[in-house]
């Protein structure tokens, strides 16, 4: 029984292996990536293959030796034993038709197989941002970076609702309630994402006690300016207060330096002693005026007639 089973197995290989293989399949890779373009028909080491690009020659393994029909530099490509096309920091210009046949080394056709290689460039990021009216949200998605020929897929969801569109830099939500919002931006080499809690019952009083905040702060430095300016006033009015008073008492010194008397020598001369000696005279003593007296009341005389003499 094992002998008949390794016979068949073996007979199967035989007849699939020289079955002409044709596949199209798609390739999507980053820009400025290394892209590696296998052959599915080859299990191993081949013995010849030739690469085609747009129905043009590239080049061609036979035999352990590479042939190239395009510019080697600008081509940034090579063939590995197993058939592989490499291309090393891919460009779009690199996007194309691919197409690889391979052959035995009796001549016979082995395989052949046609690829779609498609260049693209990773996506933006994504930008949330929202307006709260009527504690509802207006949600909006948007990338700001966006070439001719990119194309990738914009979702922007919250919970169940959900917007979805290609191609576009802007996606909207509106009159949604409160919550997480998730915007993502995708294509078939690259996937960014932006989430955002929104809570437009919880902005207003944000915005209100911010705002308070800031007005208090205001006040308090406003205070601390007044005082400041009032006490530097005052101390600059006691400091001219004080000079005033400085520049008085050097007046009156000097007065009293002009006023002061000579002092009187310890040994006087003769001339002095005598008038030293001589009596003081008396200061007069002024009497003071009493005030007049009130004169007493004197009765009317009666007149007297004069006595004739006889």
């Amino acid at each position: 029984m094992n002998f008949r089973r390794t016979f068949l197995v073996k007979c199967l290989l035989l007849l699939f292996a020289n079955v002409k293989y044709s596949v199209t399949s798609e390739i999507y890779m980053a820009v400025n990536e290394s892209a590696f373009l296998s052959i599915a028909a080859a299990a191993g080491k081949v013995y010849d293959a030739t690469w085609l690009k747009d129905k043009k020659k590239m080049l061609q393994l036979k035999n352990n030796s590479v042939k190239y029909y395009v510019n080697k530099e600008q081509c940034r490509c090579k063939i590995l034993p197993n058939g592989t096309l490499q291309i090393d920091q891919v460009v779009k210009e690199d996007s194309g038709n691919y197409m690889v046949t391979v052959y035995q080394e009796d001549g016979k056709l082995k395989a052949e197989e046609a690829i779609m290689f498609i260049v693209q460039d990773p996506v933006p990021q994504p930008v949330l941002s929202a307006q709260c009216v009527n504690k509802t949200a207006s949600v909006m998605c948007e990338v700001k970076q966006k070439t001719k020929d990119e194309t990738f897929l914009m979702e922007l969801t919250r919970d169940k609702s959900k917007s979805l569109q290609k191609n576009v830099t802007k996606l909207e939500l509106h009159k949604q309630p409160s919550g997480t919002f998730r915007c993502v931006v995708k294509n078939k080499v690259s996937k960014k994402t932006a989430e955002k809690l929104i809570k437009c019952s919880e902005l207003l009083e944000l915005y209100l006690i911010l705002s308070i905040a800031g007005g208090a702060i205001f006040f308090v430095i406003f205070v601390i300016l007044l005082i400041y300016c009032i006490r530097k006033r005052k101390a600059e009015r006691l400091e001219g207060d004080e000079e005033d008073r400085k520049m008085h008492a050097c007046q009156t010194d000097s007065e009293m330096v002009v006023r002061e008397l000579p002092q009187p020598q310890c040994n006087p001369t003769p001339k002095q002693l005598r008038v030293q000696q001589r009596p003081l005279p008396q200061p007069h003593v002024l009497q003071q005026a009493q005030p007049p007296r009130p004169r007493p009341r004197t009765q009317q005389r009666t007149p007297h007639h004069s006595r004739e003499r006889p």
